[in-house]
């Protein structure tokens, strides 16, 4: 199983529209996010807020068979849920689902488990 931490920025004024996106697709939309996710093959995603000097982010963290594929498979679905998402990368993030169909976003650089 792989997983990742990273980052995405939100794009000043826009932290409005990235919280109402998170209550819908914790709410109306939360069967079509578990639909794209499971279309992923996305085990785990966490999503929250970091708010910094230098602006606010979304952390990210993911966990899969295959992360690289997972990104592929959203990168070039074409199911409304996942063209809504897209949409919502590139509106509030100013990312294209290009940037996640090449190499993964962000390079693993430690993975600590407590043994047992």
């Amino acid at each position: 199983m792989e997983c990742i931490t990273w980052f995405a920025p939100i794009l000043p004024g826009k932290l409005e529209v990235w919280k109402a996106n998170v209550e819908e697709i914790k709410g109306p939309r939360r069967e079509d996010h578990e639909a794209s996710r499971t279309r992923m093959g996305l085990v785990r995603e966490v999503a929250s807020l970091m708010q910094t000097p230098q602006g606010d982010f979304t952390c990210i963290f993911h966990e899969a068979e295959d992360l690289a594929k997972a990104y592929r498979t959203l990168a070039t679905s074409e199911y409304p849920y996942d063209v809504w998402f897209k949409e919502h990368l590139v509106s509030v993030h100013g990312m294209t689902a290009d940037m996640l169909a090449g190499p993964l976003p962000a390079t693993l650089s430690l993975d600590y488990r407590a043994a047992g």
